[in-house]
């Protein structure tokens, strides 16, 4: 019988995982603007929030699939590797992407703690999913507000 909770959960460590990397590397390069500030702080949140999806796998006895995180590790730094409108550095483009990125993930991450808030057991019942659902909404609407500035200033500086 197929492990379809372990699968999903692994998958969401993968991206977790991600998230994580793709969290710490746009607020190092956005070091000293309130965008860095807020990527700081999402970076916390994000580390926060995959230790606690390690914990809820562990309360179901789910191990970490770690081809699927080295993959995911090996991805996030070949996606570094994408043209951004500059040859070696750091572009507004650059920023546009991760932020892109970062929202896509948040949002599955809202999605994985709304599943988990439907599995019946009571293993998991500690955790409160619901919060962590609004956390993840709260992240994506600031990644939001961020995005949409930063892809203003991308297009204006391309034209």
């Amino acid at each position: 019988m197929a492990n379809y909770v372990g699968t999903y959960l692994n998958d969401h460590l993968a991206g977790a995982t991600v998230g994580r990397e793709l969290s710490r590397r746009a607020a190092g390069s956005n070091r000293g603007t309130p965008l860095g500030d807020f990527l700081d702080k999402l970076h916390e949140e994000i580390v926060e929030d995959r230790r606690t999806l390690v914990e809820v796998m562990s309360a179901l006895d789910v191990g970490e699939d770690r081809v699927k995180t080295l993959a995911a590790q090996v991805g996030e730094r070949i996606g570094r590797l994408k043209p951004n409108g500059n040859l070696l550095s750091y572009s507004p483009l650059s920023r546009v992407v991760e932020l892109e990125g970062l929202a896509l993930g948040v949002q599955a991450k809202a999605g994985l703690w709304r599943a988990l808030a439907l599995l019946d057991d009571p293993r998991i019942e500690a955790f409160d999913f619901a919060a962590l659902e609004s956390r993840a909404k709260r992240q994506h609407k600031g990644i939001e507000g961020y995005r949409v500035e930063a892809a203003l200033i991308a297009f204006e500086q391309s034209s």
